[in-house]
């Protein structure tokens, strides 16, 4: 399993079916993009209303629980461009 399967993998599980207003784009460098549109977690290089970009590590230990997004903003590992209400919403459920 790549590291974009094991990501998708794990998003849909925190996601657990549940529909977030927005669509949103993890766009991890030297690997791709993962998009949640409508629910569904696919690899995408779409537009989104909200993109999150950052190293490979710094996904995995977000959607693994081992850090929360919010500290990883903070620290300057990852970097939010477009609408701060998305992540927001996104990191309540991804947390």
């Amino acid at each position: 399993m790549t590291e974009i399967q094991q990501a998708i993998a794990s998003l849909e599980e925190k996601l657990n079916g549940q529909e977030i207003d927005g669509s949103i784009k993890f766009e991890i460098e030297d690997v791709g993009s993962i998009v949640i549109v409508d629910g569904e977690v696919k690899e995408s290089t779409e537009e989104t209303d909200c993109k999150l970009s950052g190293a490979l590590q710094v996904f995995m230990d977000i959607f693994n629980g081992e850090t929360s997004s919010t500290s990883a903003v903070m620290s300057g590992k990852l970097k939010i461009d477009g609408s701060m209400g998305i992540a927001m919403q996104y990191n309540a459920v991804l947390s």
